[in-house]
């Protein structure tokens, strides 16, 4: 399956009139920093699931590679460990657009050396990139704030690599850029300027420069914003660092409109560029592949198999075998009718044979990329190659989901162990049973977590499988009842009774939820269900409401469009609703079939505000509103009341309590002082202890957390591109 478009995150704020309606917080704006205490962050397993968009070894250290995900940061093969090593980790709140990374680059004099290039969107809304440069392979760094966007997310996020340092000066690195040209930097990227001399004019809308590759002592720019035409420029390059020239000869058309990787055969003197008709992962449908004499200045195509009919496709990654002169291996990409392969030439190119042909594929260690059926795919995104530059047969690519490896060109196998870049959308710790979680994520789904050092042994919770899931909830008094819903080959909702471990699919669902699927609630015994619809674009529909399992359901007019139900853990007749238009408190009290407003006044305008109910009690209700900072209820929503000592408060859950303790441990997403952390409180909200660090931040954290009911002060944490983070205390 192919990996969805990111969440992105706008915050809204709420407005000054509904503040003034609000209790007065006793927190201090300025409060001091909470005590911390010292917790162990892992993963819970489950093993990439993320866009793998580069992948690069170094070229004469051996064991030494490095990877890039869209969102998900950067990371450094261990050869000790054997995992990937986050390096990325310790950006936080406020850098959560800096964990997309758009490019990376070694020093080949300086193993070492260590460059990324991060920006999550080039939108104005998201800020400007940065550059990370360290001298001990990303361990520490030292950091420069660009003044242009990147967009590692956005498409031609595969494309590269935009880094490089120059093959005849190692203090001197190249950028390119989206929208705004190509930049240089003569001090090791602690400062930049536009490359003088680079004449190409960037379109605010095109790509810019798509590719960087040195080429001897020369340098060679990919130019993405050509129109294809007769007299289209694609390929540039510099032999002196100041001026640049158009490559004679190279290829023009539909099919070479847009140059995506690129690799140098320093054995044969020969460039080897894969092009497409756009710049991808999706809407390719065109490409191929030229090989340039550096030597003659000839230029001769090569293009294994030629898109035609159906079978429509771009040509994406690119790497040479240093150690076999002539050996080079291509992808395609964007290739759904006879899906995506590595084509592989000994010969320059006059002859392919397809690996995906005769590949072995297993994926024993990451069942879920079988995608609820028996057999894996070969790839699809495929726009990272690389050959090691020490082993022949060690090849890799990435995909949508992971990223594989082979040792001898027929057996591969995902080569992601501590790679993990899930999108998590929900948590949910059961009270009982073998699994200790239940996530929801986008793009893979629903996951029965019966192990959380190893990824789900039963992969993607079928029947229907889920691409991105929009709900996951659990009847509070009868935990083998959970249901899901989200976007469904066989329908977008499903219940199980043992726990989570099998599905069923409704018998029924309403119309809406063919294209709005949003969040569900279960009551406290399981006999009612609600299940709200927002459209992908933020339309928001009426919920309805089944007490038959699914099989029939009716609209709830009276239930706020598009606000998330919540069930009262204790009281089965109970649900509760937030409507952030408005800022009020809706409830019902005959297992939602009406509802009525309660609190109102509250602060509004935001869709991310969220409402939880404690656990084993009715009535007893937290809301989260952000800069707003956190609001409780002991009287089912009737009043609320500031919490003091929390100045910011963007999501919320419950574990179980403290020895001694007669309330829920509590965990927090949020402020208490200036610092955005998560916390907990083991006094009903009295006080927190920050439980994160400054290395464990991992960018925008605030969908989701929940606390272990049976585990004191374990915590699990949803991230937008580094997965499940779980922590314990260390004691």
């Amino acid at each position: 399956m192919p990996s969805l478009s990111r969440r992105t995150v706008l915050a809204g704020t709420a407005t000054a009139a509904a503040l003034t309606t609000l209790p007065a917080l006793a927190a201090d704006a300025h409060a001091a920093e909470p005590r911390a205490q010292a917790y162990r962050w892992r993963n819970a397993v489950i093993g990439g699931t993320g866009f793998v968009t580069g992948v690069l070894f170094h070229p004469t250290t051996p064991g030494l590679a490095y990877a890039r995900t869209d969102i998900g940061g950067a990371y450094r093969w261990d050869t000790r460990t054997a995992r990937w090593t986050p390096l990325t980790d310790h950006l936080g709140w406020d850098d959560w657009n800096l964990l997309g990374v758009e490019a990376l680059a070694v020093d080949p004099a300086h193993p070492d050396r260590l460059y990324l290039a991060l920006g999550t969107y080039a939108q104005s809304w998201a800020g400007n990139g940065a550059i990370l440069r360290s001298d001990d392979r990303g361990a520490t760094w030292a950091r420069t704030d660009l003044t242009v966007g990147l967009g590692a997310n956005e498409d031609g996020r595969g494309m590269g690599e935009r880094l490089l340092v120059d093959p005849r000066d190692s203090d001197t690195l190249w950028l390119g850029t989206r929208h705004d040209g190509l930049l240089r930097s003569t001090d090791r990227g602690a400062t930049w300027a536009a490359a003088t001399g680079f004449s190409a004019t960037p379109s605010v809308s095109g790509q810019g420069v798509s590719l960087l590759v040195a080429v001897g002592r020369a340098v060679y720019a990919g130019w993405a914003d050509g129109d294809g035409g007769a007299t289209a420029v694609t390929l540039y390059r510099t032999t002196d660092g100041t001026t640049w020239e158009a490559v004679p000869g190279q290829p023009t058309g539909t099919s070479a409109k847009i140059p995506v990787r690129a690799a140098y055969d320093r054995h044969t003197s020969e460039l080897y560029v894969t092009y497409a008709d756009a710049p991808g992962p999706n809407g390719q449908t065109d490409g191929s592949v030229h090989k340039l004499s550096t030597v003659t200045g000839r230029w001769t195509e090569v293009t294994p198999v030629h898109p035609g009919g159906s079978d429509t496709f771009g040509y994406g990654g690119v790497a040479v075998d240093a150690r076999r002169p002539g050996t080079v291996v291509v992808s395609t990409n964007n290739r759904w009718a006879a899906v995506d392969t590595l084509y592989r030439t000994t010969d320059g190119g006059r002859t392919w044979t397809s690996l995906k042909d005769t590949a072995v594929i297993d994926v024993s260690e990451t069942p879920f990329l079988k995608w609820g059926g028996d057999q894996p795919k070969f790839g699809w995104w495929i726009q990272a190659v690389a050959v090691d530059p020490h082993d022949s047969e060690h090849v890799v690519h990435g995909t949508g989901a992971t990223l594989y490896g082979t040792r001898d060109l027929v057996h591969w196998s995902p080569w992601i162990r501590g790679l993990e870049e899930t999108s998590v959308l929900r948590l949910v710790s059961p009270p009982v049973g073998e699994a200790h979680l239940l996530s929801g994520s986008g793009d893979i789904g629903v996951l029965y977590h019966e192990r959380l050092t190893a990824s789900p042994s039963r992969g993607m919770a079928t029947n229907p499988v889920f691409g991105s899931a929009t709900g996951l909830a659990q009847a509070a008094g009868r935990p083998a009842y959970v249901v899901r819903t989200g976007w469904g080959d066989n329908g977008n909702g499903a219940f199980s009774n043992d726990g989570g471990r099998t599905w069923a699919p409704f018998a029924a669902q309403p119309s809406l939820a063919h294209d709005a699927p949003g969040p569900i609630a279960a009551n406290a015994d399981g006999s009612a269900l609600l299940w709200s619809f927002v459209h992908w674009d933020g339309t928001k529909y009426p919920a309805h409401r089944s007490d038959d399992n699914g099989t029939t359901w009716t609209e709830i007019p009276s239930f706020p469009k598009g606000a998330t139900p919540v069930a009262d853990p204790a009281d089965p007749t109970l649900f509760y609703a937030y409507d952030t238009d408005t800022g009020t408190l809706q409830a019902s009290t005959d297992s939602g079939r009406t509802f009525t407003a309660r609190a109102t006044g509250l602060p509004a305008g935001d869709s991310q505000f969220q409402l939880v109910a404690a656990p084993g009690r009715s009535g007893d209700l937290w809301l989260s509103v952000k800069g707003n900072g956190l609001y409780r209820s002991v009287d089912g929503g009737a009043s609320f009341t500031g919490v003091a000592g929390c100045t910011a408060a963007y999501t919320l859950g419950f574990g179980r309590a403290a020895d001694g303790a007669d309330y829920p441990a509590i965990y927090l997403v949020g402020s208490t002082g200036t610092v955005t952390a998560v916390h907990r409180s083991d006094d009903e909200a009295g006080s927190w202890v920050r439980i994160n660090d400054d290395r464990h931040q991992w960018g925008w954290t605030g969908q989701a957390i929940t606390g272990d009911p049976r585990v004191y002060g374990r915590v699990y944490l949803a991230t937008n591109g580094r997965g499940i983070q779980y922590g314990e205390p260390l004691r």
